[in-house]
């Protein structure tokens, strides 16, 4: 689900808070949660500027900029040639993960980062990782008062199951002593602004597979897996459906994050009420996470289903902008219903107080402000789960998916989509959809 709220490229969510009275049905955490998804997307799309602040700090050239220093400084060539050194250790490293050879991983750094680079191994192996490559961004830079220490910013690139999938790409910073053969000394977690810090940076895991997800927790929340994977493998087949051209993800990934690691995985700062969210995380990727703290077991379904329809249907560049919110989040909803009758949308009664409340009657004003009242949020969603849900009736959902393709990948205009792919305009069909959300919720 999206919020507006999205200047920092951080995703954000919206949902019911933990403890809720029953007003608020146990729908909303499925509803809500998608948000961060869409939001993530609308201000970032692929990341490619990751931890700018960094880049600033460690004074590394950027790619493709010529160095201010002439090739031919002694210092940049001595540079040039440690950061070289330093490429070939982590290429071993990198043939080591992907061979299982845990002490090939560690040989290339110091004791004391050995600690942290097991745990790493573990939950990449434990992901299934089937890419890894590591690219250096920029030269080396050496740490302020700790002569032979360097500091390399470095591209991870990771692909999880699927052989041969495009990878999405993590940019960190990395710590070395220097010498004929460098030493790792640290990896610092990523905080990029536009996706945080991923799972497997900063937890142990534990891991389930199946045919079409992959689902990952905490060894505290273990019990859950088995539950939680054949749920998601049941959400999967329903957003196989609602993918754009037929391209289905190789793998939806998704992780179940206990209280700490909702905090921490992917830059936390979470309303209290997020059940979950989606993020891209770049290589046509996104990575779902659920909230365990408060999200009830009922609610979990629909959550699983509006959250994978996201990342079935949704561009891997974003959405064009929040004109279209309630096309996307609409969608997703009514994949998350799952064929249910309208009159079981648990989100009725928010609807029909939004509409008696002042609503302009404009599905391009659905958006909800980051600081929304629980049934202004439901309201918002509901309709628009009721304008989409009228299209597929009246057309059908291949013409449905036509439609959101044009939008929503392609860029074009509604009035555009909606003559090339109904054959009316589209400020006709407008007032139909909301014709309908008033009649249904009449």
């Amino acid at each position: 689900m999206l919020v507006p709220r999205v200047p920092d490229g951080r995703p954000d969510a919206v949902g019911v808070p933990p403890g809720s009275s029953e007003r608020a049905p146990r729908r909303r955490w499925a509803l809500w949660t998608a948000l961060a998804a869409v939001a993530a997307l609308l201000a970032c799309g692929v990341p490619t500027a990751l931890l700018v602040g960094a880049v600033r700090d460690a004074g590394a050239e950027a790619p493709g900029r010529p160095s201010s220093v002439p090739a031919d400084d002694p210092a940049t060539a001595a540079a040039r040639a440690l950061g070289d050194r330093m490429a070939a250790q982590l290429d071993r490293q990198s043939t080591a993960l992907l061979r299982g050879n845990r002490a090939g991983w560690l040989a290339v750094a110091e004791p004391a980062a050995h600690g942290d680079l097991r745990r790493r191994f573990a939950a990449l192996r434990a992901l299934r990782v089937t890419g890894w490559e590591a690219r250096p961004n920029g030269l080396p830079t050496p740490v302020d008062g700790r002569p032979g220490e360097w500091r390399l910013l470095v591209e991870f690139r990771y692909c999880f199951v699927a052989p041969n999938c495009r990878t999405s790409p993590v940019l960190t910073a990395t710590r070395w002593r220097d010498g004929p053969q460098p030493r790792l000394t640290a990896v610092e977690p990523s905080r990029s602004a536009q996706t945080g810090t991923r799972p497997w940076e900063i937890s142990d895991l534990v891991v389930a597979v199946g045919q079409r997800t992959v689902v990952a927790t905490t060894p505290a929340q273990r019990k859950r897996l088995p539950a939680l994977l054949a749920q998601a493998e049941a959400a999967a087949r329903t957003a196989d459906a609602w993918a754009v051209g037929g391209r289905v993800p190789d793998r939806y990934r998704i992780f179940y994050a206990g209280r700490d690691e909702w905090r921490r995985w992917y830059g936390g700062g979470r309303p209290k009420w997020t059940g979950g969210y989606a993020v891209t995380v770049g290589g046509g990727h996104h990575e779902v996470v659920l909230n365990a703290d408060g999200l009830a077991t009922s609610g979990v379904d629909d959550l699983l289903r509006h959250e994978l329809t996201h990342a079935a249907s949704l561009p891997e560049r974003g959405y064009p902008g929040e004109s279209t919110w309630w096309l996307v989040e609409g969608l997703a909803e009514y994949a998350g219903a799952d064929g249910r009758p309208v009159g079981r949308y648990q989100g009725l009664t928010d609807v029909r107080r939004l509409l008696a409340n002042g609503w302009n009657g404009r599905l391009d004003s659905l958006t909800p402000a980051a600081d929304a009242p629980a049934d202004r949020v439901s309201g918002s969603y509901g309709i628009s789960y009721l304008a989409v849900r009228h299209l597929v009736e009246r057309y059908g959902p291949e013409r449905l998916i036509a439609f959101f393709a044009d939008v929503v990948h392609e860029r074009r205009t509604l009035d555009e989509a909606a003559e090339a792919t109904f054959g009316e305009p589209w400020s006709r069909l407008h007032d139909d959809c909301v014709a309908y959300a008033r009649s249904v919720a009449a």
